[in-house]
């Protein structure tokens, strides 16, 4: 993400940011926050650093290099789940929501830190735009795969009916590295008639570090989305 290109305004970057300054100011003083990786989750951090200089006084723990990085030109105070294990509020985006809550994370190949956020967290914030929200998961589920278990995992994953792709880099040669120094396998399943326990069956195969679905979460989650006609909350 080059975050100088979100500021070129379009329906979409506009949607995007609405859902996210909405997020923003949904945080109070004083919170110890989550914050996501992506676009979405960007125009969030952008209008916290604003209300940090009228004031507000947070912490933020990223969920990856690229946001700790962000974080720290936007002068927002970080911090880790080591010292705080139990967070206020997480800002995240999401690729796909069902009507249920239910999620599909990991384009930004962050999705096992940010799934330890959202569970550390008494409130999930997830900020999409409108083209998000979908009647039933049908996008790629990343799965986070440690590299000595990469075949196995493969094999175990066509065995469901899925159609695994070793995730490769851009500007880069060979596939790509996680945060965790870890691969990214994006597996196609077509609909997904049961979130809950494909995520179950994917999460226990030896070598998954983390799956992208989330179904966990849905009790404490809403979920911002970005429309022409204004930001929208779902919540269960």
């Amino acid at each position: 993400m080059d975050e100088h290109s979100l500021h070129q305004e379009t329906p979409l970057t506009r949607m995007k940011r609405e859902a996210g300054y909405h997020a923003a100011g949904m945080v109070e003083d004083g919170m110890v926050i989550g914050l996501g990786t992506g676009s979405t989750t960007y125009y969030a951090m952008e209008h916290l650093s604003a209300l940090i200089d009228e004031g507000l006084r947070i912490q933020g723990v990223p969920t990856s290099f690229q946001t700790e990085m962000l974080a720290r030109q936007l002068r927002i105070p970080l911090t880790t789940l080591d010292t705080y294990p139990e967070l206020d509020l997480a800002i995240d985006g999401a690729d796909q929501v069902d009507p249920s809550l239910r999620l599909i994370k990991g384009r930004g190949a962050a999705l096992t830190r940010e799934k330890c956020v959202a569970a550390a967290a008494q409130s999930l914030v997830i900020v999409v735009d409108a083209s998000k929200c979908v009647d039933t998961l049908a996008a790629p589920v990343p799965l986070e795969v440690i590299p000595f278990a990469l075949q196995p995992v493969i094999l175990g994953v066509r065995a469901l009916g899925g159609i695994p792709e070793l995730r490769t880099g851009v500007r880069k040669d060979g596939p790509v590295i996680t945060d965790n120094g870890n691969f990214i396998l994006d597996c196609s399943f077509g609909t997904i008639g049961e979130p809950e326990r494909l995520e179950g069956i994917l999460t226990l195969m030896p070598g998954v570090l983390s799956c992208g679905l989330f179904c966990a979460f849905v009790e404490k989650s809403v979920i911002v989305v970005g429309r022409d006609e204004g930001c929208r909350e779902l919540r269960l």
